[in-house]
């Protein structure tokens, strides 16, 4: 049975791999424009500066350089039940001097098509044992984002040589320039 975690919780995680599930719905744009959201992760250091351009990932590169982190593809739509995007982790493979995994979602275009999180809901990220697929924890982010056009759902963390998830549901109205900029 799934951890159901609140904003700020922190959780071990028991696997090394598992995928990452994120989802999300629209509203009905006012705007006349779709939306597109897409996941990217950092994978930073001790320093909490990602270890290379290619720990970002994200729609335009899609593995790690080690393949700890797959993304496995963009949505451009957000339509259907379950999982909107995943991503692939095996912390089994990831490099000894990554300490945090930071899971980002934005809104491609956002400013151009006047779209914010605060139009997003029923968001959520949660970890599936990819042996079993057994959901192992679940954060649903119910805070009201109206001008924010970039969530921080999660972070996942290395303490003592153990990994933990946390909730996090930040958000920042630059979009991904400002996690670019943040972990650079």
């Amino acid at each position: 049975m799934a951890i159901n975690l609140q904003k700020g919780q922190r959780e071990s995680i028991r696997s090394l791999k598992f995928t990452i599930g994120l989802g999300w719905d629209t509203n009905d744009s006012s705007t006349g424009s779709s939306y597109d959201l897409d996941a990217s992760v950092f994978i930073l250091g001790e320093d909490k500066k990602i270890l290379s351009d290619n720990h970002f990932i994200f729609y335009n590169n899609l593995k790690s350089p080690n393949e700890a982190v797959v993304h496995t593809g963009d949505n451009l739509t957000g339509d259907g039940e379950g999982d909107d995007e995943q991503l692939l982790v095996d912390l089994g493979k990831i490099e000894a001097n990554a300490n945090e995994i930071c899971i980002v979602i934005t809104i491609h275009d956002a400013h151009t098509k006047n779209q914010n999180f605060g139009q997003v809901r029923n968001s959520f990220i949660r970890i599936v044992d990819s042996a079993t697929g057994e959901e192992l924890l679940k954060y649903e982010l119910d805070e009201d984002f109206s001008v924010e056009t970039a969530v921080e759902f999660g972070r996942i963390y290395k303490r003592n040589g153990e990994w933990k998830f946390e909730a996090v549901g930040a958000g920042m109205k630059g979009g991904l320039q400002d996690y670019l900029d943040r972990y650079q």
